[in-house]
């Protein structure tokens, strides 16, 4: 009887043993957890970072069109005679400078002169007073053509200015037929009155 027992509590302890063993849970190995914690970091280290391309914007500024000022400026410049016109003065054939006068008296003046240029005056050229006392004279105008290198007297009529004592001068110049002056400017010169005329006198 008693040989009967033992088999069959050997048997039973021999399955809970493997019963046991068959539930439960096998151990933890930490070290393998250990080594691939390692593993997984040097992983993130290597890892290739991808540059993503940057998107640059250049703003390019139009040029702003300057502020242009229309102006047109005419500068108007002094007419000029023909340079072949041109007149020489070559003496006074009457009333010297410093001829004594009277007021109001009327008398002729004279020049002599040569048509010194290149071009012939032609008719419609004119003489006229540009400067000093005017003496009531009148502009004389030309009637006909005076050739280049020809010699002529020109003449003006004119009349001593009242109330006015002392040197009196009168200037006049040929002009073109657009009014340009040329060539010499002629002067007529008088006395008017009593001038006192200082005298030089010496010491003791």
């Amino acid at each position: 009887m008693k040989t009967k027992i033992f088999p069959t509590i050997a048997f039973l302890i021999l399955g809970v043993l493997l019963f046991s063993c068959g539930t439960k849970e096998p151990p933890v190995d930490v070290d393998a957890i250990r080594t691939e914690a390692v593993k997984t970091h040097i992983a993130s280290q290597t890892e290739v970072l991808v540059v993503l391309p940057t998107v640059t914007s250049t703003l390019t500024a139009e040029p702003s069109a300057a502020p242009t000022l229309d102006v047109t400026a005419t500068l108007e410049t002094p007419a000029i005679a023909n340079p072949c016109y041109k007149l020489l003065w070559l003496e006074d054939r009457s009333i010297p400078d410093g001829t004594q006068m009277k007021p109001n008296e009327v008398f002729t003046k004279t020049w002599y002169v040569q048509n010194s240029g290149g071009c012939a005056w032609a008719p419609g050229f004119s003489f006229v007073n540009v400067g000093g006392d005017p003496m009531r004279g009148k502009p004389l105008v030309l009637e006909e053509s005076i050739p280049a290198g020809a010699k002529r007297e020109i003449s003006i009529e004119l009349a001593v200015p009242s109330g006015i004592n002392g040197l009196i001068q009168s200037s006049w110049r040929m002009t073109d037929q657009d009014g340009n002056y040329f060539g010499d400017t002629l002067t007529v010169n008088i006395t008017v009155g009593d001038v006192i005329t200082p005298t030089a006198t010496t010491a003791p």
